[in-house]
């Protein structure tokens, strides 16, 4: 399914995924090894260095609203967010909550 995405869609999942890692507040290590997996892996390594800033500092909220994620890449998001809150083994409270409630938005 990443395959099918084009490269404005990649990096709005990537922009997406930094706001995830952002959800407790901080970015652990191995939720930016797992960020940077995923750039290497969609072949954004042009894009690296907004990522990087996205990383740094959480992209804007109103660029990051669940209910504009178009409904055939929903389920890929959702994964995402999962995969990213499970980057650091600590699969923290907020990160929780935060995964139901864009459960109840996407689905």
């Amino acid at each position: 399914m990443l395959a099918k995405l084009n490269h404005d869609e990649r990096l709005r999942l990537l922009e997406f995924v930094c706001s995830f890692a952002w959800v407790d507040l901080e970015v652990r290590p191995q939720e930016r090894e797992f960020v940077m997996r995923m750039v290497e892996r969609l072949g954004m390594q042009e894009d690296r260095p907004q990522i990087e800033r996205w990383l740094k500092r959480p992209p804007p909220s109103d660029e990051v609203d669940p209910t504009r994620i178009p409904r055939e890449h929903r389920e890929l998001f959702l994964k995402a967010a999962k995969d990213t809150f499970k980057a650091d083994k600590d699969f923290a409270e907020s990160e929780q909550e935060y995964m139901e409630l864009l459960e109840q938005l996407l689905v």
